[in-house]
């Protein structure tokens, strides 16, 4: 139990107004108790009141009208030594509980029901993200992780952060994939520098893909039939095999997420418009050509008015006949139709 001179409540108001007057007095010696800055209603009344029931200030018996400090060695040994035994024996309590739940798991794994154990389980909400979090906990060399959204929930993603991080300190390797869109949104690009300066690696993709979770090449984690309410997770060996391959295909043709890299982000934008290219050839409709290339229906307009704009075009059906013609000229689209004045 907390004393009640020791509450967050009696810190804060030592930080905002306690040590201001704690420094008044100690430079005066001492200020008589009638004084109208520490009476009722004062400027620093819940301040004294603070400095009081920690301690700090005591009104002496050769002059009992003033208040005088105490020195604060004597207070923090009363204050903060009981605090850092009570975080010690949590922290031992928390490594006992670890251990026992170690044990658990340990007999859970060697009998767990077939539906748990088997070469494909169907997870639901809300034991998904449960159940991820113990393949982090359990995690031991390896992390391969997609995640197409480039927008992502800013405290998810800052909670993301801290899990990551503990995660690289650990000693375990974390390779990631955005999309090239992710690199506009300010709450991935924080993400980006935390689990970079912990030692991940996180590149972008121009195309569409599946999120995944890969662990240790020994289970992985993709969506469900149902969308985000269910996740499958595999543990057939060849299966996981083939995804991890498929991750490794896909990291060697993504870019370094890099801020300040100019050539990246040229080679990024050619490899947008490229797609918006293709997705116009395709005949892909705005929803679905603006959820290939992650971003909002807005957005992709945006990218298919620049196209419009770049070929002197007025209409789509314009911009699909110069695209068309700029792609004869040059011998196939190929991902590569020049600029048309180049």
């Amino acid at each position: 139990m907390i004393d009640e001179g020791r509450t967050p409540k009696t810190r804060a108001l030592l930080e905002a107004k306690g040590i201001e007057l704690f420094e008044l007095i100690s430079s005066r010696g001492r200020i008589p108790v009638s004084d109208p800055r520490v009476a009722i209603d004062g400027e620093y009344a819940d301040a004294l009141a603070a400095l009081e029931q920690l301690g700090l200030v005591r009104k002496p018996d050769e002059a009992p009208d003033t208040w005088v400090t105490v020195n604060p060695t004597t207070v923090q040994a009363q204050v903060v030594t009981p605090m850092t035994q009570e975080g010690i024996r949590l922290l031992q309590e928390s490594a006992e509980w670890a251990n026992d739940f170690t044990a658990l798991h340990g007999a859970w794994r060697r009998s767990a029901p077939d539906d748990q154990r088997g070469a494909v389980t169907n997870i639901h909400r809300p034991q998904i993200q449960p159940f991820i979090d113990s393949l982090v906990a359990e995690c031991e060399f390896e992390a391969l992780t997609a995640q197409p959204q480039a927008t992502r929930d800013p405290s998810v993603l800052a909670e993301t952060a801290r899990k990551d991080a503990a995660l690289l300190r650990r000693g375990v390797t974390m390779r990631t994939l955005y999309q090239h869109a992710a690199r506009r949104n300010a709450a991935t690009r924080d993400y980006v520098a935390a689990v970079s300066q912990a030692g991940g690696e996180v590149r972008t993709l121009d195309e569409f893909f599946n999120k995944i979770l890969i662990f240790d090449r020994r289970i992985a984690i993709i969506p469900g039939p149902d969308g985000i309410d269910t996740a499958i997770a595999v543990r057939e060996p060849a299966v996981v095999a083939y995804l991890v391959d498929v991750y490794e295909r896909s990291w060697e043709r993504a870019r370094p997420f890099s801020a300040g890299d100019t050539s990246t982000m040229k080679e990024v934008a050619g490899e947008q418009r490229s797609m918006t290219l293709r997705m116009l050839i395709e005949g892909h409709s705005d929803p679905a050509a603006s959820k290939r290339l992650g971003v909002s229906p807005r957005t992709y307009a945006g990218y298919v008015s620049d196209l419009k704009d770049e070929f002197g075009a007025d209409t789509r059906f314009q911009l699909g006949y110069e695209i068309g013609r700029s792609d004869a000229e040059n011998d196939g689209l190929g991902g590569t139709t020049p600029l048309p004045n180049s």
